[in-house]
């Protein structure tokens, strides 16, 4: 057997969709660091690019068989590799849906919190792996332009905040509606001077992605969506914070053989306490975080709102920007901490116990950040 033959051979097993799939999605999480960076961005509008012109050329030509070599014989050289592609147009388009779910999956879990906010990313992640199985079904025109209206909007509501450094709910729709527009040109060249389709098969196909375009509107004003592109990088309680030189001294209590421990987990009453955190942003991205403090005397009550306190931060540093809040005085129960962007989405929480009055000095080590 030749070694051609083989690897044709390998390739027809029924786990290699899965290698290729786990493969695909720990080149990404390698690869992809910053959701700044030009070079990713740039990448992920030409998939973008491609799959709207595949899907045009899906919805045109359709995926049957090239016709017979006389008719090709006439067509010019690039149009007859047009035609002759035609059977791959779904395991072209199955692709470039996997790169970009993939990409904002990866970019989406650094945001999302186990809140509201996980909605979407959940639906990333069901949309990651439901690619693997929709080969078959990708030459449906319904169902490519709404998984093709879920890849622009995921892309365009956090490029349009990186490109123009302002992250607010006008710079959102304007993503959306950008999204939207997109899906209605992609339609218009299907169904434009094209005999084979009607008027109505149009609507049909532009209606369900836009509504689902609007849906995810209201995802946004339900604060289910992650605050890309903010991200935690890092957060935590203590008893000290202070500046030495270009770090952070973060001072906490900790027993020597607790090797995991980097902040205060319970904290007494009696004594200050530091919320310390770092939220990545993207350069030249200038906005406002909030550490949003709630209070729950016990595990039967629910949390209810102590304070909200504001923060300016700046994009481009790669630990995130570092900041801190400061309170005394607080009430035994239990403490959690919200870090919040600008219109109310969580960007990452902080949670500690406060137990009664210390009766002793703690002993404390400190880290750098």
């Amino acid at each position: 057997m030749s070694p051609l033959t083989k690897i044709q051979s390998a390739l027809t097993k029924p786990f290699m969709p899965a290698v290729f799939f786990l493969s695909g999605v720990i080149y990404d999480t390698l690869t992809l660091t910053r959701i700044d960076r030009l070079l990713d961005n740039l990448v992920l509008l030409l998939y973008l690019a491609l799959l709207g012109a595949l899907i045009v050329l899906t919805g045109r030509l359709g995926i049957e068989p090239p016709p017979d070599r006389a008719k090709l014989a006439s067509c010019s050289p690039f149009m007859r590799w047009v035609l002759e592609s035609r059977p791959y147009y779904p395991m072209a388009s199955q692709f470039l849906l996997g790169g970009l779910f993939s990409a904002y999956t990866i970019f989406y879990s650094r945001s999302a919190t186990f809140t509201g906010t996980a909605v979407f990313f959940a639906l990333l992640i069901m949309l990651l792996v439901a690619n693997e199985f929709l080969r078959d079904r990708l030459s449906n025109l319904r169902l490519l332009i709404s998984l093709y209206a879920v890849v622009c909007f995921a892309f365009f509501t956090f490029f349009f905040p990186v490109m123009t450094g302002y992250m607010n709910a006008a710079v959102f729709v304007v993503g959306a509606i950008v999204s939207l527009a997109v899906i209605l040109r992609v339609a218009q060249l299907i169904y434009r001077n094209n005999a084979e389709r009607s008027r109505g098969e149009a609507i049909g196909v532009t209606v369900p992605a836009a509504a689902l375009i609007g849906m995810l509107v209201g995802f946004y004003f339900l604060n289910w969506i992650p605050p890309v592109p903010l991200s935690l990088k890092f957060g935590g309680i203590y008893h000290d914070v202070k500046r030495a030189g270009d770090q952070f001294e973060l001072a906490f209590e900790k027993q020597w053989y607790e090797f995991w421990k980097r902040s205060d987990t319970t904290y007494p009453s009696n004594q200050p306490i530091y919320c310390f955190t770092a939220v990545f942003a993207p350069v030249d991205l200038n906005t406002t975080i909030y550490h949003h403090w709630y209070f729950r005397p016990n595990s039967e009550r629910p949390f209810v709102h102590a304070d909200r306190i504001p923060l300016k931060i700046s994009g481009g540093r790669e630990g995130g920007y570092r900041a801190y809040s400061f309170k005394q005085g607080l009430d035994p129960g239990d403490w959690r901490i919200d870090v919040e962007s600008q219109d109310g989405r969580i960007v990452g929480r902080v949670s500690v116990e406060v137990v009664g009055q210390a009766e002793t000095i703690p002993t404390l080590t400190s880290i750098s950040y």
